[in-house]
């Protein structure tokens, strides 16, 4: 049952002089963005501004509720700003992205003649993304929907006269045009079907003739914008640009995607298919991008593919209903993964210690359905305190099976090479601890955002415990592999494997030649600017 929000907030009278003044402030920071490493402390200010107003903006939430500020309107296009948990939450997370990579550019591009220009665009697409956190309406949703593409597309081709960028650029460019066709068409069939465009007026009556098909064409926008499988390859590729960029990037741009599903949660659930469609598609992404995860040598690439598999998987949390614990996702995603890719050469020493050594032998199958046992019994006392009720969601019961699969090889990574009393505790106690983190995040963050997103319990058809079934198989599938690389790998059909692997099953090279087709050749003639070593 799709639980529609409640009241609408409360409309917040704002003088008309404000949007001239933003105006202004904005043309005055651009001006004042021209010149090398003065531009990037000038980036640098805005960004401080960004997460200031962040602030000011989530404790008006926190002591008045939801609020909707209208600064202009020209007839139905209205330029309003929707601030609620969610957005709030949304907007503190962002700016505080911003303000973090906005001061990393600055000593790392320093000396670069195109320094300025950098500032410039990445003050714009910081810009954009906050516009689209805030967004009140479709209309105004659209806008900031592509223009933080427009301005990425400036970032990632930064380096103009570096052939992989410029094709991997193309790409992204390519498959954003796609999803914005995909909005694009949505907004009209929902002026169609509503006769507006203003969320607390669609979600009050979701319901229309066209609500399949604007839940079908919202969720392929998300897939496109959150690299999902087929549409991933450019991910992996865009490697090529500052390392500023790649943290933005992947920290924050990418879950434009599963922020729309949530945002949106009203329209979507309209469209149980569409879930479907969603939850099954996003459980292969994540899977597909962790066996290539795996393979990976360089440690840009390890961090890209995780980010693929990452947002797999907070689209199946989409596909569910949870729409609460994919917000969740999104926050400890992104402050992880601005943090791995600011910090990639400390991470190659993290990510090699976390790895299974290749001779250890095959664990004895007692100690494997241990773990289990253990990962089971906590994960089950803990839903039973937290008052789930999970054979009565099938969608909670399979985030339970994941959750506990990954407890599962968490222990197993510990006890495989040794079942030492210290070692047994200390992953007792890991997985203790951080079962209860978890579980008390997502009961904080269902609570926090019951005024934001729909609550959804999927329906319990064939279809639907099909999907479920299928979902689970695979994760296990991918547990198994996992587990028993240490034994395969000096199979030959495995090394075989390996390589396939390793080069992502050639998907990216058909995409590749497909772009090439498509578009005109790469051309290395114009400004050449000297990329940081």
């Amino acid at each position: 049952m799709n639980h529609l929000l409640p009241n609408p907030p409360a409309l917040l009278a704002v003088p008309e002089w404000i949007t001239p003044l933003l105006l202004l402030v904005t043309l005055a920071a651009f001006k004042l963005l021209r010149d090398g490493k003065q531009a990037a402390e000038a980036a640098a200010g805005v960004a401080r501004l960004f997460f200031a107003a962040a602030v000011i903006l989530a404790g008006g939430v926190m002591l008045a509720g939801p609020m909707r500020l209208e600064l202009a309107a020209w007839g139905p296009a209205k330029l309003a700003f929707l601030v609620d948990p969610l957005s709030a939450l949304m907007l503190l997370l962002v700016s505080f992205l911003g303000l973090v990579v906005t001061r990393y550019a600055i000593n790392y591009l320093e000396g670069d003649p195109g320094q300025a220009t950098f500032s410039r665009w990445l003050v714009m697409t910081i810009a954009s993304v906050l516009l689209l956190v805030l967004s009140s309406n479709l209309l105004l949703f659209t806008v900031a929907w592509i223009a933080t593409s427009l301005s990425l597309h400036q970032l990632l081709t930064f380096y103009r006269n570096r052939p992989a960028a410029v094709i991997a650029a193309r790409k992204k460019f390519i498959i954003s045009r796609l999803a914005d066709v995909c909005m694009i068409a949505a907004l009209v069939l929902v002026w169609h079907g509503h006769g507006t465009w203003e969320f607390h007026e669609l979600f009050a009556n979701p319901a229309s003739s066209h609500a399949g098909l604007v839940a079908g064409l919202l969720v392929a926008a998300a897939m496109l914008k959150s690299a999902q499988f087929p549409f991933h390859s450019w991910l992996p590729d865009t490697m090529e640009t500052p390392t500023p960029v790649s943290a933005l990037m992947h920290a924050g741009i990418i879950n434009a995607g599963g922020f729309l599903i949530v945002r949106l949660s009203p329209l979507v659930t309209q469209s149980p298919l569409a879930l479907n469609t969603l939850a099954l598609l996003g459980a292969f992404t994540a899977l597909f991008a962790s066996v290539i995860m795996m393979t990976q040598t360089s440690i840009k690439k390890s961090l890209a593919w995780s980010t693929v598999a990452q947002m797999g998987f907070m689209m199946l949390q989409c596909g569910l209903g949870a729409f609460a614990l994919a917000v969740l996702h999104i926050v400890a995603h992104s402050l992880y993964k601005a943090h791995a890719f600011l910090s990639s050469g400390s991470v190659v020493n993290l990510t090699k210690s976390a790895w299974t050594p290749v001779g250890r032998p095959a664990t004895h199958p007692l100690v494997v359905l241990g773990s289990l046992g253990v990962a089971i019994a906590i994960g089950g006392s803990l839903s039973v305190a937290f008052g789930l009720h999970l054979m009565n969601d099938p969608g909670q019961l399979l985030l339970m099976g994941v959750f506990v699969m990954a407890m599962a090889h968490l222990l197993w990574t510990l006890w495989s090479s040794s079942l030492r009393k210290r070692l047994i505790l200390r992953g007792l106690g890991l997985v203790g601890v951080a079962s209860v983190v978890c579980f008390t995040l997502h009961a904080g963050f269902q609570a926090m955002l019951v005024g934001s997103v729909s609550a959804y319990a999927p329906p319990r058809g064939v279809v639907e415990h099909g999907v479920m079934i299928l979902v689970a198989l695979l994760f296990l599938a991918v547990l198994v592999f996992q587990s028993q690389l240490p034994a395969w790998a000096a199979r030959p059909a495995f090394a075989r494997l390996y390589v396939h692997a390793s080069n992502g099953f050639y998907l990216d090279t058909l995409f590749t030649w497909l772009c090439e087709r498509l578009m005109k050749p790469v051309n290395l003639v114009g400004p050449s600017r000297l990329p940081k070593p």
